[in-house]
């Protein structure tokens, strides 16, 4: 689960993270009276959105007046940004951040991610703050600096003075810089964080140190120990297929293609999304419905995917082990029936009870192609498309 900014700065303020003053703001007077709250001349008004990018696409807007701030706010609220990671539908804008601007003297990326080779949390940090990480890595690969954090004993206070020196930060500021690192740190590990990201960690020009920017994911399996967590999700931000899936307890990732994938295990649903690219065809999703799917289960899965107005035609693939042929031939008879599914639909079965489930399939009254393996079904699935297509 992604969360707001500031939503980000508040958790880590909690920990001692230093941040600049800040207030939310719903409406251009809301924005105005918030610029009043901060004081000073000069105000900073970003666009609350889950990507990143923001600035790039006039999402961050400096202004100088509380009518620029007005003006800001007016022309960002309701609009839709739509930047490099967030795909052609881009992510709505209903909330501001007012912020006071900051004299920047250095810019630091910092970032706590979980590294899936060591199997640790590893903090990156770089001197090239500002810069998106992918960008750093292909311009300023050598500036990265990385420390594999040893879970039994956490982020050391040694280990983050060695970072603060390493990036080449003043004497002055190396404490609270090793104290900032702590913080995040404890503020990852606590809340069980995938990623925190501070970028740009900027050096002021009267020597203090502020999370300029932030951004925090968390593992979604571990949300119900984190209440005051779990109330920051904000579903207009999020892909309404996948928002609809996690509600019904269905792991769903929206993709762009035009078969939609009914699944069970995620391996045989990449499998699954490999052979269909293979066939020539593109997957809608990825959709895992899990080991045990009962009937009602698999029509729940059905309706998701028919939702999404771009399939044009269904595939389900099951290998039954826990699960069960025949429980899931039920469940897509009983889609068919109450759905009015208007699509092809591909049926591939195998495992425990497939007799039975393929016996249930042919003696239904309902249209389905059924294929006997996996290439086979993926086949169907791209011919069906183009029939779809060419009519």
């Amino acid at each position: 689960m992604d969360i707001h900014e500031y939503q980000a700065k508040s958790l880590l303020a909690e920990y001692g993270v230093p941040i600049p003053v800040g207030g939310l703001a719903y409406s251009p007077e809301q924005a105005t009276y918030r610029a009043t709250e901060i004081g000073g001349s000069s105000w900073v008004v970003k666009a609350q959105v889950h990507t990143g990018g923001r600035g790039k696409v006039g999402g961050i807007r400096m202004c100088s007046s509380e009518q620029e701030v007005w003006s800001a706010a007016d022309d960002l609220f309701g609009t839709r940004l739509v930047t490099d990671q967030t795909g052609e539908r881009g992510r709505g804008v209903f909330r501001l951040y007012i912020e006071q601007t900051v004299d920047i003297d250095r810019e630091i990326y910092l970032g706590f991610v979980l590294d899936r080779s060591t199997e640790r949390i590893m903090l990156v940090a770089s001197a090239a703050g500002g810069m998106e990480i992918e960008q750093i890595i292909d311009e300023e690969p050598d500036s990265l600096i990385r420390v594999v954090i040893e879970p039994a004993v956490g982020l050391q206070a040694f280990q983050a003075r060695e970072v603060a020196f390493a990036l080449g930060l003043d004497r002055g500021v190396v404490a609270e810089a090793s104290n900032l690192l702590l913080a995040a740190y404890l503020a990852f590990r606590d809340l069980d964080a995938t990623m925190v990201e501070i970028n740009p960690l900027v050096v002021t020009g009267d020597g203090r140190m502020l999370a300029l920017d932030a951004k925090m994911a968390f593992d979604d399996n571990a949300l119900f120990k984190h209440q005051k967590v779990s109330e920051l999700r904000d579903k207009s931000q999020e892909d309404p297929r996948e928002m609809r899936a996690n509600d019904r307890g269905l792991s769903y990732v929206g993709l762009d293609g035009d078969i939609g994938c009914i699944i069970n295990g995620a391996g045989l649903a990449m499998a699954t999304m490999d052979m269909i690219k293979h066939s020539g065809g593109e997957p809608a999703n990825f959709l895992d419905i899990g080991g045990g799917a009962s009937p009602e289960r698999v029509a729940k899965a059905f309706n998701l995917v028919r939702s999404d107005e771009s399939v044009s035609a269904i595939l389900v693939n099951i290998f039954a082990g826990i699960n069960r042929c025949d429980w899931v031939a039920e469940g897509v008879v009983k889609a068919m029936h109450e759905l009015d599914i208007q699509v092809p639909v591909i049926v591939r079965l195998s495992g425990t009870n497939v007799e039975e489930g393929r016996r249930i399939l042919t003696e239904s009254d309902v249209s389905l192609i059924t294929a006997e393996t996996l290439a086979e079904a993926a086949e169907k699935a791209v011919a069906a498309v183009n029939r779809e297509d060419a009519a």
